[in-house]
């Protein structure tokens, strides 16, 4: 298994999480990084052209994911498990709340 997710600032890419086998990972885009106006997308995640990893899925990503009745909707609207916590992200966090939304990257996109 290996997913991946284009990660906005505020319509920017800002860059990609991944998660496979061993983790998840988030790594800024270059592009980003060298731009004029660019922000890191959490305090947790500061701005580094190194590779973030962690064995769960990182908490600043995991609270975008809605909770309660929205939670639930959204479970039975895509059939996502609740336990799916990348598979939650992918499919409801494409227009939340503030400046960072999440896009599923497919294998036809390109980085």
């Amino acid at each position: 298994m290996n997913r991946k997710g284009k990660v906005f600032y505020q319509d920017q890419l800002a860059g990609i999480i991944t998660e496979n086998e061993e983790g998840y990972y988030f790594q800024y885009d270059e592009t980003y990084l060298n731009s004029n106006d660019c922000h890191a997308i959490s305090l947790t995640l500061p701005l580094t052209e190194h590779i973030y990893f962690s064995k769960i899925l990182f908490p600043f990503f995991d609270g975008l994911i809605p909770e309660g009745w929205l939670l639930n909707i959204a479970i039975e609207n895509w059939k996502v498990s609740r336990r799916d916590r990348m598979g939650l992200l992918l499919t409801v966090c494409g227009d939340c709340i503030g400046a960072v939304s999440i896009k599923a990257l497919n294998d036809d996109d390109h980085e």
